[in-house]
């Protein structure tokens, strides 16, 4: 790894910049939209399989991800009755500052198994030779033991986990959770936002879970403000930019992307006296400092989680562009940096010791697609 010494200072706006910028109050979610979600993401995945060296894995997850838009445009009518918190259920978990549709703990219907089979069947006919047993042997599998897998991915204790199946299993569930929360917002979202802070900022309000990785939002009143894409159910919500979202520290964070040559460039964070960062006054010769892709790396806790640029590039996925730009996780953990966050549809190590949200020590090939 080559480091680059090019380094750019972010200004910090002020509190009164930053609300003149954005024209009033910053939204705290912002919502998955069903028709739109993972068809965007398919899109993306496509786009992104063009000449990577992770191409047919790429286009493998993009079959994947065509299979969930079908499976979340179909669910409410196939499975009209999942329950759903009421409305004495999300008040008491806003009292408690808890997400009301907890991960490790809301009771599963077995309607995401049934989405799970559709999905391994779905993509079975395109898929690489190396994918075909695991697909098989997922559609023929019995209840308890996808629960079992359910419960290793969405509690993130990995042993008894089954690498090679995770991505399909995680598809379904991230489907599953989805639905749940589109039904909750369409059924009590005339009453009052459903959805609202928690105690733990680095967790989705909705299930608890962690991030994939944030995205600054180009449009809108959210124009610039930052928001973190939540791992399972794609509900994203609002956190200031120039703060750590594992230690919510404000002291010691730089930003880091890669080059042409795949070297980590650096832009320091700068002064942390405000709010959110700005791109203005920063120099050009460091391409750190404008890449649509950086990886936000914490001194204090020796975490990172990446950012996604909206308005660098306007078509970038929080998922579709974290599994692309591995190289960038690689490079960061050299530096002894863990990650915060979490990709469902890729993790690493072995199922009875790595940890969801650690990249990999060493620069290990990503999986087959067959074995991902």
């Amino acid at each position: 790894m080559q480091s680059m010494g090019a380094t750019a200072t972010v200004r910090v706006m002020s509190s009164e910049e930053i609300a003149a910028r954005a024209g009033g109050e910053t939204a705290f979610l912002h919502w998955p939209q069903r028709a739109t979600l993972f068809a965007e993401r398919e899109m993306r995945l496509r786009q992104l399989a063009v000449g990577h060296a992770m191409g047919d894995f790429l286009l493998f997850l993009a079959g994947v991800v065509h299979a969930q838009h079908e499976q979340l445009q179909t669910f409410g009518q196939q499975f009209p009755s999942l329950p759903l918190p009421d409305n004495s259920a999300l008040d008491r978990a806003a009292r408690a500052g808890l997400p009301p549709l907890p991960a490790s703990d809301w009771p599963r219907d077995p309607a995401w198994q049934t989405s799970l089979r559709a999905i391994a069947a779905a993509v079975r006919a395109q898929a690489p030779a190396p994918a075909q047993a695991v697909l098989k042997a997922l559609a023929e599998a019995d209840s308890d033991w996808l629960e079992r897998q359910a419960d290793c991915l969405l509690t993130g204790v990995m042993v008894g986990l089954d690498l090679a199946s995770a991505p399909i299993v995680a598809a379904a569930l991230q489907v599953y959770w989805t639905h749940l929360l589109l039904q909750v917002q369409s059924h009590h979202g005339a009453k009052g936002q459903p959805f609202g802070r928690i105690d733990d900022e680095t967790a989705c309000p909705c299930c608890g879970s962690r991030p994939t990785s944030s995205i600054t939002r180009s449009s809108g009143e959210s124009l610039g403000q930052r928001y973190l894409h939540c791992s399972l159910c794609s509900l994203q919500w609002h956190m200031v930019r120039i703060k750590c979202p594992h230690c919510l520290s404000a002291k010691k964070l730089a930003y880091f992307s890669l080059d042409t040559h795949d070297a980590l460039e650096v832009a320091d964070a700068g002064p942390t006296d405000g709010d959110e960062a700005s791109d203005e006054a920063q120099p050009v010769h460091s391409r750190a400092a404008s890449a649509v892709i950086q990886a936000e790396t914490c001194d204090d806790c020796g975490h990172y989680l990446k950012i996604m640029h909206s308005d660098r590039n306007a078509f970038v996925d929080p998922i579709a562009d974290d599994l692309a730009s591995i190289t960038l996780d690689l490079l960061v953990a050299d530096t002894g940096k863990l990650r915060h966050g979490v990709n469902l549809m890729l993790l690493f190590g072995e199922s009875d010791t790595a940890e969801p949200s650690q990249p990999p020590d060493r620069a290990d090939p990503p999986p087959d697609p067959g074995a991902a």
